[in-house]
């Protein structure tokens, strides 16, 4: 039980600090631009640029692992329904426009500062650029567990 509580309490403090980190990258100058209008046409699914910012291993909460990257989408792209077994992923949006549709929850539209979650598991029914004509830009937070496969395509 004792473990667990501080296995608990070490992964809120995480989250916490991951959150901090979040809203730091959102006040940086020039890191936001203006909300563009939703595109009716349907994404093209492509992999998405993607830069590593931070992995860590949290030994004092399972073994679990956090990883923090930064992804870029051309205008008009996305990628096919997911899951993600063993990760609580955060998302939060920098610029553009981004689509976003977990389990059984409704389809959002984010612009800058928009915030997402998957838990565990959950199906990533749509995850595409919701412009057809600018890129988007987003923070990805995973803390996952190491002996879960990180990404499975419906």
């Amino acid at each position: 039980m004792k473990k667990t509580v501080i296995s608990h309490a070490a992964f809120g403090c995480a989250t916490a600090l991951l959150a901090s980190f979040v809203t730091w990258l959102a006040l940086a100058p020039g890191s936001m631009s203006l909300l563009e209008a939703h595109a009716q046409t349907p994404p093209a699914y492509t992999a998405a640029r993607q830069a590593e910012l931070f992995k860590t291993t949290m030994n004092d909460v399972l073994g679990r692992v956090v990883t923090i990257r930064r992804l870029e989408r051309d205008a008009g792209t996305g990628s096919g329904p997911h899951r993600h077994p063993g990760s609580h992923t955060f998302g939060y949006v920098l610029e553009g426009s981004y689509e976003v549709k977990v389990g059984d929850g409704p389809l959002q539209k984010l612009g800058p500062d928009g915030t997402f979650y998957e838990p565990p598991g959950a199906l990533h029914a749509v995850s595409r650029n919701g412009s057809s004509t600018r890129p988007v830009k987003y923070l990805v937070i995973q803390v996952s567990d190491p002996t879960q496969p990180q990404t499975v395509p419906e």
